[in-house]
């Protein structure tokens, strides 16, 4: 794959991660909440469905080469969200304040730091503009 659409794989990893994570500002209290753990409201497909997302995260990461460790690391999160979330009302709590997609966002962008500072550096600087002029 070319650093091209490395690059591209690593921004489209960065928004469905904020989006199902960190995506709503709650007002007032500066914590927010993605999408997730509304869509775990709905019981039985709700789970499903959040899992799917972050399994569709993590396959992406294995595009750019992800550490078979790090890999682990990533699946152990989805599936503590997973089981946990499975519990009503406890475990969309449990998603809000858990965040599994960002911490794989985490040991993503550790993982590239070491491996392509300079995919880092470059994406680092394009998503932030893009963020600018919105």
């Amino acid at each position: 794959m070319d650093a091209a659409k490395r690059l591209a794989t690593l921004n489209r990893i960065r928004k469905l991660s904020r989006l199902m994570d960190t995506s709503i500002r709650i007002p007032l209290t500066g914590f927010h909440i993605g999408i997730d753990p509304i869509i775990g409201l709905v019981p039985g497909a709700g789970d499903l469905i959040s899992t799917a997302f972050s399994a569709y995260i993590i396959f992406l990461a294995t595009r750019l080469g992800i550490p078979r460790q790090d890999l682990t690391k990533m699946i152990f999160n989805v599936g503590l969200e997973t089981v946990v979330g499975t519990v009503p009302f406890v475990g969309d709590l449990f998603d809000a304040f858990y965040k599994s997609n960002i911490r794989n966002l985490a040991i993503l962008e550790q993982h590239l730091t070491v491996v392509e500072p300079e995919l880092k550096e470059i994406s680092d600087e394009l998503y932030s503009r893009e963020f600018s002029q919105v």
